[in-house]
C-alpha cells in the first residue's frame, strides 16, 4: 500500500508551548534592557534639567541658539537672549541642554547705579 495510517497526536503540547514562545520573551526582555530603559532614563534627566532652568542660565536650544535666560515666563515657556537686544520666547521642551548653571542673576537695576570702573581707570590714565 502507498498510503500509510495516520496517527494522532496527543494534546498535552504544554512544554512545546514554552519552547515556542521563550524566544519571544526573551527578545522582548533584550529590548527592554537596552533600549526602553536607557531611553526612559534619559527622558526623565532631560524633563529635571528643563525644569531645573532659571534665569542667568546659558541654554542651548534644539535649534542649535545658544542664549541666556533672561525670564522664566511661566511653566512652559522662557525668555532667551540670543544676542544683544534679541530676546526670544522658547518652549521648555525644545531646550537640549543647559550650558552653565549659575545662580538666578539679580533683578535688572537701573544702569546709572553701576559703577563704571574701567572707564575711571582709563580717564584716570
Amino acid at each position: 500500500m502507498l498510503i500509510t495510517p495516520a496517527y494522532a497526536q496527543t494534546a498535552g503540547g504544554g512544554s512545546e508551548f514554552l519552547v515556542t514562545i521563550f524566544p519571544f520573551i526573551l527578545v522582548f526582555a533584550i529590548i527592554y534592557l537596552l533600549i526602553l530603559r536607557p531611553q526612559q532614563k534619559r527622558i526623565k534627566e532631560h524633563r529635571a534639567m528643563v525644569e531645573a532652568v532659571r534665569r542667568g542660565d546659558t541654554v542651548v536650544t534644539a535649534g542649535g541658539l545658544i542664549g541666556k535666560v533672561v525670564k522664566v515666563l511661566d511653566e512652559n515657556e522662557v525668555q532667551v537672549e540670543i544676542a544683544e537686544g534679541t530676546r526670544v520666547r522658547i518652549v521648555r521642551s525644545t531646550l537640549s541642554d543647559v550650558r552653565s548653571k549659575t545662580e538666578p542673576a539679580p533683578k535688572e537695576t537701573n544702569k546709572t547705579d553701576a559703577p563704571k570702573a574701567a572707564n575711571d581707570e582709563d580717564a584716570k590714565s
